[in-house]
């Protein structure tokens, strides 16, 4: 009985290989890449640990699935903040740079700036970033432009304690850190603001 049973599986056997080797390669399915059987540190399998497994079966980090990084999206854009004290001397004059890069003040009443009224947008001398319209300077009497309102956020301000028994709050460029001079409580509505800036430090981009 156990000879007639092992004789009919084996021609079965055969008959199976014999069809398998007339099969056309593009019939056959893939074959799947082989993947690490050990199972995920703590417990079963998942599908989210399958597919890491899968993804490092095909050569490749979860991590090239993503997006892409800030740094490939901010390429192509000047990064100010990182130029050197020689490559500033370059771009800028000497009163500019011992300013801007120095935190120096101008003597009252000689900057460029000090008494213009021609209408257009004051721009930061380092990175060209606007900073102020024309149509928000007013006339302080103190010998410095003066504003009362930026355009948006590209003035920053932080704590100047260089003096010590005067605290003041010191405004920059937003974008290239530029020292630009000090913001007061003491200027016109709407903001009550007076952005005291050196002349140095702006470039006036005239308007039509």
């Amino acid at each position: 009985m156990a000879v007639r049973h092992y004789a009919a599986a084996s021609a079965v056997s055969s008959s199976f290989r014999a069809r398998a080797h007339s099969l056309h390669p593009s019939c056959l399915p893939a074959a799947a890449p082989a993947l690490p059987m050990a199972r995920p540190c703590g417990g079963a399998w998942t599908r989210a640990s399958y597919r890491r497994a899968a993804v490092r079966a095909m050569g490749a980090s979860s991590s090239s699935l993503s997006s892409p990084s800030p740094q490939g999206q901010a390429q192509g854009k000047p990064v100010y903040t990182s130029l050197s004290d020689e490559e500033w001397k370059k771009r800028l004059t000497k009163d500019q740079y011992y300013i801007t890069r120095q935190k120096g003040t101008e003597r009252a009443f000689t900057g460029e700036y000090w008494n213009t009224k021609t209408p257009g947008i004051y721009h930061c001398v380092c990175c060209d970033t606007p900073l102020f319209e024309s149509s928000t300077k007013f006339g302080s009497g103190t010998g410095w432009p003066s504003y009362y309102q930026p355009i948006g956020d590209n003035v920053k301000s932080k704590l100047d304690m260089s003096i010590i028994f005067m605290p003041r709050t010191e405004v920059l460029c937003a974008v290239c850190d530029a020292h630009l001079g000090h913001v007061f409580d003491d200027g016109p509505p709407p903001t009550g603001k007076r952005y005291c800036i050196n002349s140095a430090s702006l470039k006036l981009k005239k308007t039509q």
